[in-house]
């Protein structure tokens, strides 16, 4: 094992890849996309039918509240036990995958798949961990997903970790590269999702692999990017699946409590298997995430937000803008000298206040349009919030620690992570 990978908590992974399979059948978009669309799993469930998929493997947060939750969670385990007795697998050993995924605007983004060691990530707010969250962590999503992994022999990952790259060393050098790999896959991806293709690294080029990112995260090269001496390290920041890291982190911990510690090393369970990105590559675009309540008093709602900021006013000025929608209503209004860096913040803290002493509940809505439609309807409330800028998003956490939780989206939701690569999480 090359040990600069050690240093950096990143390594490379038996990876499993599926074999004679329908791969577009096979690929499904990361679980917690579409939670208040269940048409969109509808149209996924008709087009994968009775193929092998990925849809069999996890459970889209869209279903963690039917009554069967159990059952679901038992057929997804049984069905993870089946297509490894069947082979349905191959075992790519020891490796990376460098990818490119062609997103639903036809822009192009690059990846690079590894495991990272679940020693080096912390969740914390305030952490110095080598692999930190970006956003809150809500701990409450955790144990349903927990019930998820724990019994699970493999696992599937929606996880993506930024890097801050700016002359593009580490991912970007590999695209030019391509014919000295082996390729993988290379299929379009259902409901819209784009186009995927993967190529297998070599050992030479992990190796220069390894050595960009140790470049990244030298004690100077920090403190150039961010004027910040003495710092702690920050080479990988969770963009998206920051609560399935947190699952995983969960179940290692769990697991090391009853396991000799010099046995931690060899535990699967240890690592996740993860995409990373580059947070300067030109397709990544940060998308805000809306806010729908559901089942509540929409004027009630307004009223208590207007209660809350007694000097904010209707209409787009200097400050926080947010634009609030529930039927035949659609009010912007400006919170001004906010006490707080981001207008989700202002919002969410607000929201959590109300939900302690209302009934309702809140979703995370990725799109204007789709929190529109759903705001329209008797009983819901809808806020879009604007944009933040990624460039900031290193430099923020470091200084400030964790954002809001689901500050952020990047990109669109059909233009996240699909399911396609596995990893044994279990020694047998």
């Amino acid at each position: 094992m090359n040990e600069t990978f050690q240093r950096l908590g990143f390594y490379p992974a038996d990876i499993l890849l599926p074999q004679g399979v329908d791969m577009t059948r096979w690929a499904v978009v990361a679980c917690d996309q579409f939670t208040s669309q269940p048409e969109y799993w509808q149209a996924v469930e008709q087009t994968v039918g009775d193929a092998p998929s990925t849809l069999r493997l996890i459970l889209p947060e869209s279903h963690l509240h039917d009554p069967d939750v159990d059952g679901h969670i038992q057929a997804i385990n049984a069905t993870m036990e089946r297509y490894l007795d069947q082979g349905l697998f191959r075992t790519l050993p020891g490796s990376m995958i460098y990818l490119r995924r062609t997103q639903s605007d036809g822009a192009v983004r690059q990846g690079l798949i590894g495991m990272v060691d679940l020693e080096q990530y912390d969740f914390t707010p305030g952490s110095g961990a080598l692999i930190r969250a970006t956003e809150g962590t809500v701990l409450s999503r955790i144990p349903p997903r927990v019930r998820v992994r724990e019994g699970a022999p493999i696992e599937l990952p929606h996880v993506m970790l930024l890097i801050d790259d700016p002359d593009r060393t580490v991912i970007e050098p590999l695209g030019g590269d391509t014919a000295q790999m082996e390729e993988v896959y290379d299929f379009d991806l259902q409901q819209g999702g784009g186009h995927l293709a993967g190529w297998r690294l070599t050992q030479a080029q992990m190796d220069a692999v390894s050595q960009a990112l140790e470049a990244l995260a030298a004690p100077e090269a920090m403190e150039r990017r961010y004027g910040m001496a003495g710092a702690p390290p920050l080479l990988f920041a969770v963009g998206d699946g920051n609560h399935s890291l947190a699952t995983a982190k969960r179940c290692y911990e769990d697991l090391k409590a009853v396991t000799p510690p010099e046995q931690w090393a060899s535990l699967p369970a240890r690592y996740a298997l993860v995409e990373v990105v580059n947070n300067h590559d030109d397709a990544l675009r940060f998308e805000p995430i809306h806010r729908v309540l559901f089942d509540v008093d929409p004027e009630d709602f307004y009223a208590f937000f207007r209660t809350c900021f007694p000097n904010a006013y209707e209409g787009q000025g200097t400050g926080h803008v947010m634009e609030f929608l529930w039927q035949d209503h659609d009010v912007t209004v400006t919170v001004p000298d906010p006490k707080l860096q981001l207008a989700v913040g202002t919002l969410q803290g607000v929201m959590d206040a109300y939900l302690e002493t209302h009934p309702g509940r809140v979703d995370y809505i990725h799109g204007e349009d789709v929190t529109r439609q759903l705001a329209r309807e008797p009983g819901r409330l809808g806020v879009l919030l604007p944009a933040m800028g990624k460039e900031q998003l290193f430099k923020t956490v470091m200084a400030d620690g964790v954002l809001p939780r689901k500050t952020f989206s990047m990109g669109h939701a059909q233009d996240k992570r699909y399911y396609v690569e596995a990893r044994k999480i279990k020694s047998c």
